[in-house]
């Protein structure tokens, strides 16, 4: 379900997607958040760095979460970009250095390391109905978007 776009008048953008995440469909959404990113004239590289970071988390919340809902948000104040993923699972994710000829297990610390902020806590997560303790994991480009441009 896509959720119209605010523009408040403190210049602030908002995206926010409710969505039950299918491996098949993350490239989809990899696509909407780089194309967001593109309307407020965003650099290449905070372009390219949501889609990855999009990537990470969706297929995150596909592996750890029951159900795989979620809502993907996309926020931006001024030049800074930060986007979220919320989901039903209360588990925080564990960040430790990867090994390195591993498969898997690197894609958080990677994303940690290339973006501007990361985070994630504990955070009530509503789906229907029904409201449960979930968490929000997060990262950030600050500068993404030069002061004074981007519709």
């Amino acid at each position: 379900m896509l959720v119209p776009v605010r523009r408040p008048a403190s210049g602030q953008y908002d995206h926010s997607w409710s969505l039950t995440v299918h491996t098949t469909e993350i490239e989809r959404w990899r696509h909407r958040v780089g194309m967001a990113l593109t309307d407020w004239d965003a650099s290449r590289e905070a372009v390219e760095l949501a889609r990855l970071g999009v990537s990470e988390l969706l297929a995150n919340v596909v592996k750890h979460t029951v159900n795989q809902r979620c809502c993907l948000r996309l926020v931006r104040v001024g030049g800074d970009v930060v986007v979220q993923v919320f989901d039903e699972s209360k588990e925080l994710p564990v960040l430790r250095t990867p090994e390195w000829c591993a498969e898997a297990g690197r894609g958080l610390w990677l994303l940690r390391e290339m973006a501007d902020g990361f985070g994630f806590m504990p955070m009530p997560f509503r789906s229907g109905g029904s409201c449960r303790l979930g968490k929000v994991v997060w990262f950030a480009c600050w500068g993404a978007v030069p002061e004074g441009q981007g519709g």
